[in-house]
């Protein structure tokens, strides 16, 4: 029945006078057991497959700043191929204690050319709209094939950045995730691209 904008209904038998609140106990017991199962399993599931990482360094700006936290994802490459474009974190290749982020440049067999900071992929300029004026700088390398299962890698900040121009192509066995999401700082959270 509805007056005025407002429903009128009758109470359940268990809330009338005389009635038993308290058979309902184990059943929100239950529900709150319930509950707590399936955030836990949706916490190892999203845990068991994206890991929390910290930006230290700015390598990688403007996409990502020093001290960013984000999500990366560590099973996208068992089902899907590396890409050119995708930020990747791996091991460093001279110390595998240490992680870095950097922007894979060139696949494995690709033809590579940098001339005074433009890049060259398999005779092709490669337009890098991540790469502002401003962090550009005039470095050139000499041709080269990357190797059967190793990456080209290049931070966005190339006038700063430490990447495969100073200690090489990264094996595929040192990748080991896709950045993926910046949750922190909440202002500039997002989709890593």
């Amino acid at each position: 029945m509805v007056e005025n904008g407002s429903t009128k209904t009758n109470p359940p038998e268990d809330l009338k006078p005389g009635g038993s609140p308290a058979a309902e106990a184990p059943a929100s017991s239950a529900h709150w057991w319930i509950d707590f199962v399936v955030i836990l399993v949706v916490v190892i599931f999203i845990f068991g497959l994206y890991q929390p990482v910290r930006v230290d360094g700015t390598s990688m700006l403007p996409v990502l700043e020093d001290q960013d936290k984000l999500l990366i994802n560590k099973f996208i490459y068992r089902f899907d191929d590396i890409h050119r474009g995708d930020v990747v974190v791996f091991y460093y290749p001279r110390d595998h204690s240490k992680s870095y982020i950097k922007r894979i440049i060139a696949l494995p067999g690709d033809d590579l050319r940098i001339d005074h900071g433009k890049v060259f992929v398999n005779g092709a300029a490669v337009t890098e709209n991540y790469v502002p004026l401003k962090y550009q700088d005039e470095r050139s390398e000499p041709d080269m094939q990357i190797p059967a299962g190793e990456y080209f890698v290049m931070g966005d900040h190339r006038s700063i950045s430490s990447d495969s121009r100073d200690f090489g192509p990264v094996a595929r066995g040192l990748i080991y995730g896709r950045a993926a999401f910046v949750f922190w700082p909440v202002d500039q959270a997002g989709m890593v691209r």
